[in-house]
C-alpha cells in the first residue's frame, strides 16, 4: 500500500547550476567569444596584444553604444533603422554650429542631442499613433536624415580640429594608459551605460514594462502599462545614443562625415540578435549584447590578422547569425518543453 505521504511528482527537482547556465541566452555568445579568442590567438598571437586589443576596442564601443539602446527597443518589439544616419547627422550639425561661430561647443553638443531626440520622438509617434510598422517608419527616417546631412554639407565632411583640447572633447574621447593598454574615455562611457541599461532592463519597473510591451502588448495594456509612451521613450533613447556615438567618433577621427554610419543599423541589429535578444520582442539581454558587440568587432579585427580577406567579413557574420539563431531556437524549444 502506497503511503499518502509519498512525495508527489508535482514538484520536479530544480535544474542544476550547469543546466541553468546553458539555458541562459548569454551562454551561446559567451562560448562563441571564448572560442574565437582561442582560435585567433592560436593562429596569430598578436591578436591579444595590448596594442591590438586597445585599437579594436576603440571603434567597438562606438557601435556598442547604439547596440545598448537598440536592445531595449527590440525587447519592446520594435526596430530603428535610422540609427546609422543619425550617427552621421548629429556630429555634422554639432560641428557646423561650432565652426560657424554660432555657439560654443558644449551648446552645439546639447543642440545636436536635442535634434536627435526630436528625430526619435517623430519616429516613435509615427509608429505608435499611426500604427505604421517601425521598419517602414525608420527606413523613411533613414533616408530623410541622411539626405539632410548630405544636403546641408554638400557631401563634404565638417572639420573638428578647431576644438583643440576642449574639455568636452577630453571628457568624451580623452585617452589614458593602464600599463601598456591605451584606453579611451568612450570605453568608460560604454561600460557605465551598459551597467545602467542592464539595471534598467532587469531591476526596474520600466524594464518590466519594456519586456511586457514586447512580449504581450495586449495583456500589458490591460494591466496598465503605457506601451505607447514606453515605445516613444525608447525610440528617443535609440536616436540619442546614435548621436552620442557619432559625436564621439567625429572627435576621435577629427572629421564629421555626412556619410558616416552607413550600414551600421544592420550591424547593430546583428550584434543584438547574436547576443540573445529575441527578434519578436519580450526578452532582451544587455550582457548578451555586450558579448555580441565584442564578437562582431573582434572578428573583423581577427580575420584580417590571420590573413583572411576583409571582404569575406560578411560571410563570417552571416554564418554566425544563422548559427546563433539555430542555437537560440533550440534553447527556446527546450525551455518551452521544460527540459
Amino acid at each position: 500500500m502506497t503511503s499518502p505521504s509519498t512525495p508527489a511528482a508535482a514538484h520536479p527537482p530544480e535544474p542544476g547550476a550547469l543546466k541553468r547556465l546553458i539555458a541562459k541566452p548569454e551562454f551561446g555568445p559567451l562560448v562563441l567569444l571564448v572560442t574565437m579568442l582561442v582560435v585567433f590567438t592560436a593562429i596569430n598571437p598578436t591578436f591579444l596584444s595590448l596594442n591590438n586589443v586597445g585599437n579594436a576596442l576603440t571603434f567597438t564601443v562606438e557601435l556598442g553604444l547604439i547596440a545598448l539602446a537598440m536592445t531595449l527597443l527590440m525587447t519592446a518589439g520594435e526596430f530603428d533603422l535610422s540609427v546609422g544616419s543619425v550617427f552621421g547627422f548629429a556630429p555634422v550639425m554639432m560641428w557646423a554650429f561650432f565652426n560657424a561661430g554660432i555657439m560654443p561647443l558644449p551648446a552645439a553638443f546639447i543642440v545636436a542631442m536635442l535634434i536627435a531626440l526630436a528625430i526619435g520622438l517623430f519616429s516613435g509617434l509615427f509608429v505608435t499613433r499611426l500604427g505604421i510598422p517601425s521598419f517602414l517608419v525608420t527606413l523613411g527616417m533613414l533616408l530623410v536624415v541622411r539626405g539632410a546631412a548630405l544636403w546641408l554639407t554638400s557631401g563634404f565632411p565638417q572639420r573638428t580640429w578647431d576644438a583643440g583640447n576642449h574639455w568636452l572633447a577630453e571628457l568624451l574621447v580623452g585617452d589614458f594608459y593602464v600599463g601598456g593598454l591605451r584606453i579611451y574615455m568612450s570605453l568608460i562611457w560604454f561600460v557605465l551605460l551598459a551597467a545602467i541599461f542592464h539595471y534598467l532592463l532587469t531591476g526596474t519597473r520600466f524594464g518590466n514594462w519594456i519586456q511586457a510591451t514586447g512580449g504581450n502588448p495586449g495583456a500589458a495594456r490591460n494591466r496598465g502599462v503605457p506601451i505607447q509612451r514606453v515605445k516613444v521613450i525608447l525610440f528617443m533613447l535609440s536616436s540619442a545614443m546614435a548621436a552620442f556615438a557619432g559625436i564621439i567618433s567625429s572627435i576621435r577621427v577629427s572629421a564629421a562625415n555626412p556619410n558616416s554610419g552607413t550600414g551600421y543599423e544592420l550591424e547593430v541589429i546583428a550584434m543584438v540578435v547574436i547576443g540573445g535578444t529575441v527578434l519578436s520582442g519580450g526578452r532582451g539581454t544587455i550582457i548578451g549584447t555586450v558579448l555580441g558587440v565584442l564578437i562582431l568587432r573582434l572578428m573583423r579585427n581577427g580575420i584580417v590578422l590571420i590573413g583572411v580577406p576583409g571582404l569575406a567579413y560578411n560571410i563570417f557574420i552571416g554564418a554566425i547569425i544563422l548559427g546563433m539563431m539555430a542555437l537560440h531556437a533550440a534553447l527556446e524549444r527546450r525551455h518551452n518543453a521544460g527540459t
